[in-house]
């Protein structure tokens, strides 16, 4: 895949950037990447070591500085960087760049409680240039959101209930906001900066060297000529993609602008094919080995590493996978679409001559996650690696090199505005004490109802993630509602998936379903329906996170022998409730409604582990299977010729 392909993917996710100058994308990425790397990897270039403080603000310039360039003010505004724009890049970089050089005494001199005049001037403008950042990347939406919370603590004080808090003067407040440790240099930011920047070059570079091709032509080459091919194809692709480059809509338009009109081509409905591409799309950033932006500030939360986060989300989104894999296979079979020619498929030996290094830098970047344990320095590895190889292959050039600088950057830039906005928000929670008294108060509304206290977390979730990015959805609830669920006896890996996974789902979900209207973009088709229909392919996606929630069986925390039957248990239930969403049954054929609806029972019989709720799911997927045989066997009964 060639550079078209890569701009196309920056270009469609996000359609109302900007373009800027190669030379300021190019000195602003390399200095700010340098800059990480000697901190991260305690290079000492020139004899230089930070303090933490010193260096997030230096980031900041570098980083924060270019959203003012990179996204309009206005969607409808187009052309070059207008004077106030340049004027906010100045004033970004002038404020850091102030900060930065008064780090030590922010910290030594106890600025947050008592600072110069300027100091406190440069904390005010800083908060301003943070929600305008988050405005410009993250809308309108998510803006008011940081505002309220931003403004909060000066208000707390004539707040009712467990709202309240006591009064801080305005001055305090910026003062918290911008020179503090727990706000907008708070975790998700220090998460950012040394663990996930190399992450997100690492998926850049992905696109720029063409692996969404590779991982498209090896599934092809290996899937292509089994029942359904084209779909699966598109499944795997997506999960394997999407595990790389942790990014939705990236993943979308990448590998759907290929796998989509091939999935039409075999015969499957434009809304169809589009639902399945969202689908996929969707779990690729909830599958190891990279998982997204959230993996990482989820393992920071919970004090583990990385690859305890992994390995907990292996399985369910296996199991995601293995109910879109049997749906499209089913519905295939029901629809007797046809197989592709062995001819119009690639060869997997030529696949894997042309892109092993993608393959490599897969395998490369899973053992030193997984096996080394070396979350900081494995992307770079794989990154080097990838790149390496390409530019030994001569399949990239300097053209393709500066590519991946300027839209590493733009990948930097997007989280980092957002993150620092939402670090406002966590910041007033903390600094006030009302998170932890939010959860003291959700225990005492919920009581020992665990699973009313799951209904709310899902469904304040799914709200959440409606409007804002996941990410940010899911920094905001891991402040306030994992030790509520925590204290009811469940485990926290678990609760911190779930979040994670409810808050995804607005992704596939009307009204808003940002995947469903990418893919919906890429098939040219309609919104709406390919939204509904995402949703009920990716059924099992709303029933996954209460599984592991209330069977921790299921991501591998446990005794061995109670994880494998968990995870048979939820296997079979998959299975059935794939037959009774497509109208279809291995071995029998289609299916009417009432096994339907048995098949559908036992599943969700069997999400739930028990001697009751497994005798209930077996007793109604035999009923199930004896009912779809019955019908068949009366529509296959010959009727009797009538005599003349």
């Amino acid at each position: 895949m060639k550079l078209e392909s890569a701009e196309f993917t920056f270009e469609a996710q996000e359609r109302n950037l900007r373009r800027i100058p190669d030379m300021i994308a190019l000195l602003m990425g390399a200095a700010g990447i340098v800059v990480a790397l000697n901190h991260i990897l305690g290079l000492r270039i020139m004899g230089i070591v930070l303090v933490e403080n010193v260096f997030l603000y230096l980031e900041m310039v570098l980083f924060l500085s270019i959203t003012f360039l990179l996204y309009p003010a206005r969607k409808t505004v187009s052309g070059g960087v207008p004077w106030y724009d340049w004027l906010l890049f100045a004033l970004c970089v002038g404020t850091c760049g102030y900060l930065a050089l008064n780090g030590e005494n922010i910290v030594d001199l106890g600025w947050v409680y008592r600072a110069p005049v300027m100091a406190t001037v440069a904390s005010g403008l800083l908060c301003l240039l943070a929600l305008e950042a988050v405005r410009r990347v993250g809308g309108s939406v998510i803006l008011a959101v940081c505002a309220v919370f931003a403004v909060y603590p000066m208000v707390a004080h004539v707040m009712p209930g467990f709202l309240w808090a006591p009064h801080l003067d305005i001055g305090t407040v910026l003062r918290e906001h911008a020179l503090g440790a727990d706000s907008i240099l708070g975790q998700p930011i220090r998460v950012v900066m040394t663990v996930l920047m190399g992450f997100l070059i690492f998926g850049a570079a992905l696109i720029v060297t063409g692996g969404g091709r590779f991982f498209m032509d090896i599934a092809m080459a290996l899937l292509g000529r089994t029942r359904g091919g084209t779909a699966k194809v598109a499944i795997m692709s997506s999960a394997l993609f999407g595990s790389l480059s942790g990014s939705v809509l990236s993943n979308i338009v990448t590998t759907g602008r290929l796998t989509i009109p091939a999935m039409r081509k075999a015969g499957y409905p434009p809304t169809y094919a589009a639902a399945v591409e969202a689908c996929a799309s969707t779990g690729g950033t909830l599958m190891p080995p990279v998982m997204g932006a959230v993996a990482f500030i989820m393992a920071d939360f919970l004090r583990v590493s990385y690859a305890d986060v992994a390995v907990a989300a292996l399985v369910p989104s296996l199991l995601f996978y293995l109910a879109l894999v049997l749906q499209v296979d089913m519905f295939a079979a029901r629809k007797k679409l046809v197989v592709p020619a062995l001819d119009d498929l690639p060869n997997v030996w030529e696949v894997l001559g042309r892109g092993w290094h993608h393959l490599g830098g897969l395998v490369l970047l899973t053992y030193l996650l997984i096996g080394m344990r070396l979350e900081t320095y494995a992307p770079y590895y794989a990154t080097a690696f990838v790149v390496g190889v390409s530019l030994l292959r001569r399949q990239i050039g300097l053209h393709d090199l500066l590519k991946l600088v300027r839209e590493s950057i733009r990948t930097i830039v997007n989280i980092f505005a957002i993150l620092a906005g939402i670090g406002m928000v966590i910041g007033a929670l903390t600094f006030t004490g009302v998170g932890a008294a939010f959860s003291r108060e959700l225990i005492l509304f919920g009581g020992q109802n665990t699973l009313l206290l799951l209904g709310f977390g899902a469904i304040t979730s799914f709200i959440l993630g409606m409007g804002m990015t996941i990410t940010a959805c899911y920094l905001l609830l891991a402040t306030i509602l994992p030790s509520a669920l925590v204290q009811q006896g469940l485990d926290p890996m678990a609760v911190h998936l779930f979040i994670l996974y409810w808050g995804m789902l607005s992704f596939i979900t009307p009204p808003v379903a940002l995947g469903a209207m990418a893919a919906a973009s890429v098939a040219g088709t309609e919104t709406m329906p390919v939204g509904f229909k995402s949703m009920r392919i990716g059924a099992i996606l709303f029933v996954l996170p209460f599984m592991f929630a209330l069977n921790p069986e299921l991501i591998l925390h446990g005794d061995p022998m109670d994880c494998v039957l968990a995870i048979v248990s939820a296997c079979i239930s998959v299975v059935l409730v794939s037959q009774g969403l497509e109208g279809w049954a291995y071995r029998v054929g289609p299916i009417g409604i009432v096994p339907r609806a048995l098949f559908l029972l036992a599943g969700g019989m069997l999400l739930n582990p028990g001697a009751l709720t497994d005798s209930v799911g077996a007793v109604a997927g035999a009923a199930g299977f004896a009912t779809a045989l019955f019908s068949r066997a009366r529509a296959e009964k010959p009727k009797p010729v009538a005599e003349a």
